[in-house]
């Protein structure tokens, strides 16, 4: 729930590289990213940027009813 409503709160405004990098993140275990997300984990340097950033300050996913 967590990844795809960062993608839906923000994917309109993503560029190429933006999408590449999601894609890319989705190969990583879900675990690791939320670990990442929630500061529980230090994050690795390649995943280290505006992106991470962005994914660490979402504070509400709307869920279908």
């Amino acid at each position: 729930m967590m990844l795809g409503g960062f993608f839906d709160a923000h994917n309109t405004d993503w560029t190429e590289a933006d999408i590449t990098w999601f894609e890319t993140l989705m190969d990583e275990q879900d675990v690791d990213i939320i670990a990442w997300a929630l500061c529980a984990q230090p994050i690795p340097v390649d995943w280290q940027g505006p992106m991470m950033d962005a994914l660490m300050k979402l504070d509400f996913v709307s869920l279908p009813e």
